[in-house]
Protein backbone atom coordinates (compact mmCIF):
# COMPACT_ATOMS: atom_id res chain seq x y z
CA UNK A 1 0.00 0.00 0.00
CA UNK A 2 1.57 3.44 -1.28
CA UNK A 3 1.34 6.10 1.63
CA UNK A 4 1.48 9.05 -0.56
CA UNK A 5 -1.76 10.82 -1.42
CA UNK A 6 -3.91 8.79 0.93
CA UNK A 7 -5.40 9.56 4.47
CA UNK A 8 -4.75 7.79 7.86
CA UNK A 9 -6.06 7.66 11.10
CA UNK A 10 -3.88 7.22 14.34
CA UNK A 11 -5.49 6.76 17.77
CA UNK A 12 -3.25 7.75 20.78
CA UNK A 13 -1.55 10.05 18.10
CA UNK A 14 -0.32 13.00 20.51
CA UNK A 15 2.18 11.32 22.03
CA UNK A 16 4.28 8.20 22.25
CA UNK A 17 4.17 5.38 19.67
CA UNK A 18 0.91 7.46 18.13
CA UNK A 19 2.99 10.42 18.01
CA UNK A 20 5.86 8.48 16.37
CA UNK A 21 3.28 6.78 13.89
CA UNK A 22 1.82 10.00 12.81
CA UNK A 23 5.24 12.02 11.87
CA UNK A 24 6.26 8.73 9.69
CA UNK A 25 3.25 8.19 7.58
CA UNK A 26 3.08 12.21 7.40
CA UNK A 27 6.77 11.94 6.08
CA UNK A 28 5.48 9.70 2.93
CA UNK A 29 3.12 11.65 2.47
CA UNK A 30 -0.11 10.29 4.03
CA UNK A 31 -3.13 13.43 5.47
CA UNK A 32 -2.81 12.06 8.85
CA UNK A 33 -5.72 12.51 11.50
CA UNK A 34 -4.45 12.51 14.58
CA UNK A 35 -7.46 11.12 17.18
CA UNK A 36 -6.52 11.80 20.95
CA UNK A 37 -7.86 13.13 24.15
CA UNK A 38 -5.20 15.71 24.48
CA UNK A 39 -6.00 18.60 22.56
CA UNK A 40 -2.92 20.94 22.95
CA UNK A 41 -0.60 17.98 21.84
CA UNK A 42 -2.70 16.68 19.36
CA UNK A 43 -3.14 19.87 17.91
CA UNK A 44 0.70 21.00 17.88
CA UNK A 45 1.35 17.12 16.12
CA UNK A 46 -1.07 17.72 13.61
CA UNK A 47 0.10 20.85 12.62
CA UNK A 48 3.47 20.23 12.53
CA UNK A 49 3.04 17.57 10.07
CA UNK A 50 0.00 19.02 7.93
CA UNK A 51 -2.71 16.88 9.61
CA UNK A 52 -5.93 17.07 11.51
CA UNK A 53 -6.77 16.82 14.84
CA UNK A 54 -9.93 15.77 15.93
CA UNK A 55 -10.45 14.98 20.08
CA UNK A 56 -11.34 11.38 20.48
CA UNK A 57 -12.35 9.10 22.98
CA UNK A 58 -12.00 5.75 20.92
CA UNK A 59 -14.71 4.01 23.14
CA UNK A 60 -17.19 6.60 21.59
CA UNK A 61 -19.08 5.57 18.71
CA UNK A 62 -19.77 9.32 17.62
CA UNK A 63 -16.42 10.69 18.36
CA UNK A 64 -14.59 7.95 16.51
CA UNK A 65 -16.95 8.70 13.75
CA UNK A 66 -16.10 12.18 13.49
CA UNK A 67 -12.50 10.99 13.52
CA UNK A 68 -13.27 8.87 10.46
CA UNK A 69 -15.54 11.43 8.60
CA UNK A 70 -12.46 14.22 9.42
CA UNK A 71 -10.27 11.59 7.35
CA UNK A 72 -12.30 11.12 4.59
CA UNK A 73 -12.94 15.12 4.25
CA UNK A 74 -9.78 15.31 3.52
CA UNK A 75 -10.25 14.49 0.31
CA UNK A 76 -8.07 12.03 -0.03
CA UNK A 77 -8.32 8.05 0.20
CA UNK A 78 -8.17 6.68 3.36
CA UNK A 79 -6.60 4.09 3.04
CA UNK A 80 -5.03 3.66 6.96
CA UNK A 81 -6.06 2.64 10.66
CA UNK A 82 -3.55 2.78 13.15
CA UNK A 83 -5.21 2.06 16.87
CA UNK A 84 -2.58 2.61 19.32
CA UNK A 85 -4.33 4.47 22.17
CA UNK A 86 -4.26 3.04 24.70
CA UNK A 87 -4.28 3.16 29.06
CA UNK A 88 -3.00 0.42 31.89
CA UNK A 89 -3.80 -0.38 34.71
CA UNK A 90 -2.13 -2.17 37.84
CA UNK A 91 -3.87 -4.16 40.32
CA UNK A 92 -4.11 -7.79 41.23
CA UNK A 93 -6.88 -9.93 41.08
CA UNK A 94 -7.43 -10.15 44.81
CA UNK A 95 -5.00 -7.90 46.74
CA UNK A 96 -2.54 -8.28 49.63
CA UNK A 97 -5.16 -7.22 52.10
CA UNK A 98 -7.81 -9.84 50.84
CA UNK A 99 -9.53 -6.74 48.72
CA UNK A 100 -10.66 -8.12 45.27
CA UNK A 101 -9.82 -6.18 42.04
CA UNK A 102 -12.09 -2.92 41.58
CA UNK A 103 -14.37 -3.74 38.65
CA UNK A 104 -15.01 0.16 37.48
CA UNK A 105 -11.48 -0.11 37.23
CA UNK A 106 -11.15 -3.28 35.17
CA UNK A 107 -14.09 -2.21 32.83
CA UNK A 108 -12.36 1.07 32.26
CA UNK A 109 -9.27 -0.15 30.54
CA UNK A 110 -11.27 -2.86 28.54
CA UNK A 111 -13.90 -0.28 27.45
CA UNK A 112 -10.79 1.84 26.42
CA UNK A 113 -8.01 -1.19 24.93
CA UNK A 114 -10.30 -3.17 23.72
CA UNK A 115 -13.32 -1.79 22.72
CA UNK A 116 -12.19 1.22 21.57
CA UNK A 117 -9.76 -0.59 19.42
CA UNK A 118 -12.37 -2.53 17.40
CA UNK A 119 -14.43 0.84 17.38
CA UNK A 120 -12.12 2.44 15.55
CA UNK A 121 -10.96 -0.42 12.97
CA UNK A 122 -14.87 -1.41 12.85
CA UNK A 123 -15.80 2.61 11.72
CA UNK A 124 -12.50 3.13 9.67
CA UNK A 125 -12.76 -0.24 8.02
CA UNK A 126 -16.32 1.11 6.94
CA UNK A 127 -15.28 4.10 5.61
CA UNK A 128 -12.51 2.22 3.87
CA UNK A 129 -14.95 -0.56 1.99
CA UNK A 130 -16.29 3.00 0.09
CA UNK A 131 -13.39 3.74 -1.46
CA UNK A 132 -12.03 2.22 -4.77
CA UNK A 133 -9.70 -0.47 -5.11
CA UNK A 134 -5.35 0.41 -4.54
CA UNK A 135 -4.41 -1.73 -7.12
CA UNK A 136 -5.03 -5.46 -9.40
CA UNK A 137 -5.45 -7.17 -5.73
CA UNK A 138 -8.34 -5.29 -4.90
CA UNK A 139 -6.76 -3.85 -1.45
CA UNK A 140 -8.43 -1.17 -0.28
CA UNK A 141 -6.71 -0.20 3.21
CA UNK A 142 -4.54 -1.24 6.25
CA UNK A 143 -5.69 -1.74 9.90
CA UNK A 144 -2.57 -1.63 12.42
CA UNK A 145 -3.62 -2.20 15.95
CA UNK A 146 -1.39 -2.17 18.50
CA UNK A 147 -1.37 -4.84 21.84
CA UNK A 148 1.43 -5.77 23.82
CA UNK A 149 3.61 -8.71 24.54
CA UNK A 150 1.69 -8.56 28.05
CA UNK A 151 -1.37 -9.82 26.23
CA UNK A 152 0.49 -12.75 25.97
CA UNK A 153 3.12 -12.89 29.27
CA UNK A 154 1.02 -11.08 31.39
CA UNK A 155 2.69 -10.39 34.78
CA UNK A 156 1.38 -10.27 38.42
CA UNK A 157 -0.68 -7.20 39.00
CA UNK A 158 -1.84 -6.60 34.90
CA UNK A 159 -4.63 -8.99 34.87
CA UNK A 160 -6.90 -5.81 33.43
CA UNK A 161 -4.10 -4.58 30.91
CA UNK A 162 -3.23 -8.05 29.83
CA UNK A 163 -7.45 -9.58 29.34
CA UNK A 164 -7.27 -6.19 26.99
CA UNK A 165 -4.19 -6.66 24.67
CA UNK A 166 -4.50 -10.78 24.75
CA UNK A 167 -8.21 -9.49 23.27
CA UNK A 168 -6.99 -7.00 20.79
CA UNK A 169 -4.39 -10.45 19.76
CA UNK A 170 -7.34 -12.26 19.44
CA UNK A 171 -10.03 -10.38 16.96
CA UNK A 172 -6.43 -10.24 14.53
CA UNK A 173 -7.30 -13.61 12.20
CA UNK A 174 -11.03 -13.09 12.83
CA UNK A 175 -10.55 -9.60 11.88
CA UNK A 176 -8.29 -10.07 8.45
CA UNK A 177 -10.59 -12.78 8.00
CA UNK A 178 -14.03 -10.45 7.78
CA UNK A 179 -12.23 -8.04 5.89
CA UNK A 180 -11.43 -9.91 3.33
CA UNK A 181 -13.98 -9.45 1.29
CA UNK A 182 -13.76 -5.70 1.08
CA UNK A 183 -10.10 -5.93 0.83
CA UNK A 184 -8.98 -4.47 4.35
CA UNK A 185 -5.23 -6.33 5.74
CA UNK A 186 -5.01 -6.59 9.58
CA UNK A 187 -1.91 -6.98 11.60
CA UNK A 188 -1.40 -6.39 15.20
CA UNK A 189 1.98 -5.41 16.89
CA UNK A 190 2.78 -6.27 20.19
CA UNK A 191 5.35 -4.08 21.84
CA UNK A 192 7.71 -5.15 24.75
CA UNK A 193 9.08 -2.46 26.74
CA UNK A 194 9.17 0.87 24.75
CA UNK A 195 10.71 4.02 25.79
CA UNK A 196 8.30 6.99 26.17
CA UNK A 197 7.42 9.97 27.34
CA UNK A 198 5.54 8.30 30.24
CA UNK A 199 8.40 7.04 31.82
CA UNK A 200 9.77 10.61 32.63
CA UNK A 201 13.12 12.25 32.91
CA UNK A 202 16.12 12.70 35.02
CA UNK A 203 18.60 10.02 36.36
CA UNK A 204 15.23 8.47 38.75
CA UNK A 205 13.82 7.89 35.90
CA UNK A 206 17.41 6.51 33.27
CA UNK A 207 17.96 4.03 36.47
CA UNK A 208 13.80 2.67 36.26
CA UNK A 209 14.30 2.23 32.45
CA UNK A 210 17.70 0.73 32.38
CA UNK A 211 16.19 -2.05 35.15
CA UNK A 212 13.46 -2.18 32.65
CA UNK A 213 15.68 -2.85 29.85
CA UNK A 214 18.31 -5.40 31.51
CA UNK A 215 16.21 -8.29 30.91
CA UNK A 216 16.17 -8.10 26.83
CA UNK A 217 18.28 -10.19 24.85
CA UNK A 218 19.50 -7.59 22.44
CA UNK A 219 19.54 -4.84 21.73
CA UNK A 220 19.95 -4.35 25.58
CA UNK A 221 17.99 -1.28 25.71
CA UNK A 222 14.52 -0.21 25.48
CA UNK A 223 13.08 -0.34 21.93
CA UNK A 224 12.34 3.38 20.50
CA UNK A 225 8.96 4.80 19.13
CA UNK A 226 10.69 5.53 15.48
CA UNK A 227 11.13 2.04 15.42
CA UNK A 228 7.57 0.87 16.62
CA UNK A 229 6.67 3.34 13.53
CA UNK A 230 9.36 1.96 11.03
CA UNK A 231 7.40 -1.60 12.05
CA UNK A 232 3.98 0.00 11.42
CA UNK A 233 4.99 1.49 7.98
CA UNK A 234 6.48 -1.50 6.91
CA UNK A 235 3.62 -3.34 7.64
CA UNK A 236 1.25 -0.92 5.18
CA UNK A 237 3.93 -1.27 2.52
CA UNK A 238 4.37 -5.09 2.69
CA UNK A 239 1.00 -6.21 0.59
CA UNK A 240 1.58 -9.99 1.63
CA UNK A 241 1.13 -9.29 5.64
CA UNK A 242 -1.87 -10.15 6.66
CA UNK A 243 -3.70 -11.57 10.01
CA UNK A 244 -0.84 -11.72 11.78
CA UNK A 245 0.37 -10.79 15.07
CA UNK A 246 3.79 -9.38 15.83
CA UNK A 247 6.37 -9.07 18.54
CA UNK A 248 8.27 -6.56 18.67
CA UNK A 249 10.57 -6.36 22.09
CA UNK A 250 13.99 -7.29 21.57
CA UNK A 251 13.43 -11.17 22.50
CA UNK A 252 12.64 -10.35 26.11
CA UNK A 253 10.14 -13.21 27.57
CA UNK A 254 8.61 -11.64 30.49
CA UNK A 255 8.75 -13.40 34.38
CA UNK A 256 5.94 -13.29 36.22
CA UNK A 257 7.43 -10.18 37.87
Amino acid sequence: MDLNGVSAVVSGGASGLGEATVRALAAEGAKVVVADMNEDKGKKVADEVGGVFVKTDVSSEEQVQAAVQAAVDTGAPLRVIVNSAGIGWASRTVGRDGTPHDLASYETVIRVNLIGTFNLMRIGAAAISKTEPADADGARGVVINTASIAGIEGQTGQIAYSASKGGIIGMTLPAARDLAAIGVRVNTICPGIIDTPIYGEGEAADAFKAKLAAPVPFPKRMGKASEFAHLVKSLIENDYMNGETIRFDGGIRFQPK
